[in-house]
């Protein structure tokens, strides 16, 4: 079993130390969707939830809480951000969100662009939840992550 990298030599939470390693350009790619009935579909497709632009609200959301990730998840590193892409789309049954999260630094930025899709879909499940008591948030995962060396 691999060793897990945030727990020290006796098992305790630990940020993991990651000053010698070199700076790259990080991007990472996450997604989910909310499940929603007909109805709840066609209000936000004609725009007209009483609590406004459902997925442009939705997009704002994830966006905004991007940026904050570090401090909302426990031995999660501050990032230098380069760019938070959200994008909420109406399916038939639902909306899928994606996000792609960028940054110039020594640790990933997986979880920005998941914990993105999350409060993005949490937000469409605020607006929503007046007209649809079936919501299902699911299906969010991690779609890819990359890294390129950095020419600085």
């Amino acid at each position: 079993m691999s060793k897990l990298t945030h727990t020290d030599n006796k098992g305790k939470a630990n940020m993991v130390d990651v000053g010698n390693k070199p700076d790259q350009i990080r991007i990472a790619k996450a997604q989910g969707i909310i499940r929603l009935n007909g109805e709840t579909v066609r209000l936000i497709r004609d725009n007209v939830m009483k609590k406004g632009d459902v997925l442009t609200v939705g997009e704002i959301a994830g966006i905004q809480v991007g940026k904050k990730t570090s401090d909302l998840i426990p031995l999660c590193h501050p990032l230098q951000i380069t760019k938070i892409d959200v994008k909420a789309e109406l399916l038939d049954d639902g909306v899928i969100v994606r996000s792609e999260a960028r940054c110039v630094g020594k640790t990933g930025i997986e979880m920005e662009a998941l914990t993105a899709v999350n409060v993005a879909l949490l937000t469409v499940y605020d607006m929503c939840k007046v007209v649809d008591k079936k919501m299902v948030i699911g299906e969010i995962k991690l779609i890819e992550k990359t890294k390129i060396k950095s020419k600085t």
